[in-house]
Order: C-alpha cells, then structure tokens, then sequence
C-alpha cells in the first residue's frame, strides 16, 4: 500500500494537459455550463480515481461525465450512472451511502476504489483511441501502486475492456493471448505480476466484465440493479471483502 504515492498520482492527474480536444472540451463545458448548475464552480480539470490506497477491488469505467465528475471533481458523482453504481454498492455493503452529489457528502467506499481509462469528460462520451492510449500510463501506474493489495477488478462496458487488458498486462499480469472479449458476466483468472510471483502479497487478479451503468443501459434493462448487484458481489467476493444479503 503506498497511500503517499496515490496521492501524488491523483495530484499529478488534476494537471495534465495531454489531449488538447479533451482539455478543450471539459474548460469549454466547465464556463458554460448546465442550466440546472449555472450557479456552481465546476471542477473542469481530470478526475482522479476515488477509494482507498490498500482498495481490494477496483472499478473501471469509462470517463468523468461532462456535468457529473467533470462538474464535482469525483468519479461518477452528480450524474445518473453514479446513482445506480454507488446504490448498487451500498446494497452489496461496500459503500457508506447509496448516493453521491458531491466530493465533501461524506461517501465512503470500503475496500473499493472506483477509476476510469480516461480521466477528463470527452465529447459525446467518447473518447478517441489515441485518447485512450495517452491516459493509459495514468491507469498503469494506478494499478501498480494497488498492486499489493488488490485482487480483483470488475471493468463496466467494451471500452474500459480494452483499456483495461493492456493496462493490467503493463503492470504486469499476465493477460491471455488472445485477448479475452468482452461480455457482462465476462470471468478471467489473470496470473500474478510477472516475476513477483514469490513475494508476500504480489497474487493473481480476478477480472469481471460488467456492462456500463450508462442510461441507455439501465433506462432500457439491460443493466437492471439487480445485475450489478450480483456482478458487484461477485467480484467483491473473490477480493475477500464481505458483502451484504441482496435486499432484493
């Protein structure tokens, strides 16, 4: 656990300028603005990830949204797709609350960080592939200072999947060849670091596929709460965390 090292990895997150349609798009967002926040300060900078340094389990998802983590400065918080994440996770009992509006609401995850491949909101949610590469070191090195402590990952739609593999791979699991595809309910054993096998806490990694908490997923059912409950304790499962009784 280097929780000093996160720390100065979120800092060093906040400040980048790497992706000049990205940083020009989040500012833009940022001055403009929402009708229904025009009297908040957005954030309009990259988000870090959320959760502790020792986390056991990490979510993947996609990228801030444009007046959700783009606007509060925390992943999946002020938007629809983080109401149905951190719901789910207070219902499987690994959050404090199933709600998350702001960085300073009190929200706690426990043995849970939540992260995405690219850190500053895109247009139209997406992100290009060289997008996706240039943030990539950030993923990487994120992965590397959890490392001893973590054991599984659920990743939430194709494009935090394929983010994800090369990611995993550089900090140095071992990700089958072929590459695993993408599927909700997707389950792959991926060995532990190459050539840290040996050490005390250096393990394999259990990774989940999900489909995204998105509103075209879960207005149209094909993410219901009830399925990202069960991926969700799973997952947590199998990082040796406790989870709740499904309310459901």
């Amino acid at each position: 656990m280097d929780g000093d090292g996160l720390a100065e990895l979120d800092a060093r997150i906040t400040g980048c300028r790497a992706c000049p349609r990205l940083v020009e798009w989040r500012e833009e967002v940022a001055r403009t603005k929402r009708a229904a926040f025009a009297d908040q300060t957005y954030w309009g900078r990259p988000v870090p990830g959320f959760g502790p340094s020792d986390a056991r389990l990490l979510i993947v998802g996609l990228a801030p949204a444009a007046h959700g983590g783009n606007r509060t400065g925390r992943m999946f918080t002020g938007d629809r797709s983080g109401e149905v994440l951190y719901a789910a996770l207070h219902d499987v009992g690994l959050a404090s609350r199933g709600t998350s509006v702001s960085v300073d609401d009190g929200l706690e995850l426990y043995g849970v960080r939540v992260t995405s491949p690219v850190h500053c909101a895109p247009p139209a949610n997406k992100p290009t592939p060289t997008e996706r590469d240039t943030c990539r070191p950030w993923l990487v090195r994120e992965l590397e200072l959890l490392r001893p402590s973590l054991r599984a990952v659920v990743v939430l739609g194709a494009f935090g999947w394929q983010a994800a593999l090369p990611a995993l791979a550089e900090a140095g699991w071992a990700v089958p060849r072929p590459r695993p595809v993408f599927a909700h309910g997707a389950h792959v054993l991926l060995d532990g670091p190459e050539g840290l096998k040996g050490l005390e806490g250096l393990k394999g990694l259990e990774l989940f596929g999900c489909f995204h908490v998105s509103q075209r997923n879960t207005f149209t059912g094909r993410l219901t709460p009830a399925m990202l409950r069960d991926v969700l304790r799973t997952a947590a499962r199998a990082a040796g965390l406790t989870t709740l009784p499904d309310p459901g």
